[in-house]
């Protein structure tokens, strides 16, 4: 993850008070349910770096994709530079019959994700027990119609089950809601770069 620290140096934290990863992408993700938000993932040109389609759009990627932004984190730029070396360990030949790296779609794509946490960040325990998944992780799901979802843990419980709620966007826009074990959990990450010092 060495190349990764290179994006950080000139970026003002999220927050002066926070001083924590979990309290910094909670935040960051809270204020993206307050965005009305159309669910729209067709393909856009977009620039780059920081590039993004327009704020009144999105799929469950960009949630994601913005809440780390407004941390400094731009997905965009790193998945893509890591594409770019490492093209043949990501799915997007098998899966959309790619041969080159995409900077306007790679990053939005739940499976290019997957991969870019497993190698960057860390791949962690997939379990049924609500107690393994912590604030701050991604976690990712297949729903009916093998369509990948991904969402990520707030620092939050459901008063009714005791889940950790997630924040996700499944096509009413950005939600905090009790839906961890809702669908087949195929992924569980965390992804923190410029926080990795704070606890060394």
């Amino acid at each position: 993850m060495a190349n990764v620290w290179l994006y950080f140096s000139v970026l003002a934290p999220f927050s002066a008070l926070a001083n924590s990863f979990e309290e910094d992408i909670t935040a960051a993700l809270i204020q993206r349910t307050t965005h009305q938000v159309t669910y729209d993932g067709s393909y856009r040109s977009i620039s780059y770096p920081g590039g993004d389609v327009p704020s009144n759009i999105g799929v469950c990627t960009d949630v994601i994709i913005r809440a780390y932004r407004q941390l400094g984190i731009d997905l965009q730029q790193l998945v893509h530079e890591d594409m770019r070396d490492n093209f043949t360990l990501y799915p997007s030949k098998r899966i959309w019959g790619l041969t080159k790296p995409d900077k306007n779609i790679d990053h939005r794509r739940v499976p290019n994700l997957q991969t870019y946490f497993k190698r960057q960040g860390r791949a962690l325990v997939l379990s049924d027990s609500a107690e393994e998944y912590k604030t701050g992780d991604i976690v990712t799901w297949m729903l009916p119609g093998n369509l990948p979802h991904i969402g990520m843990v707030v620092n939050e419980r459901s008063v009714q089950t005791g889940n950790p709620l997630i924040v996700h966007s499944i096509g009413r826009g950005a939600e905090k809601t009790d839906m961890l074990f809702d669908y087949k959990i195929t992924g569980h990450y965390r992804f923190e770069p410029q926080y990795l010092n704070k606890t060394q």
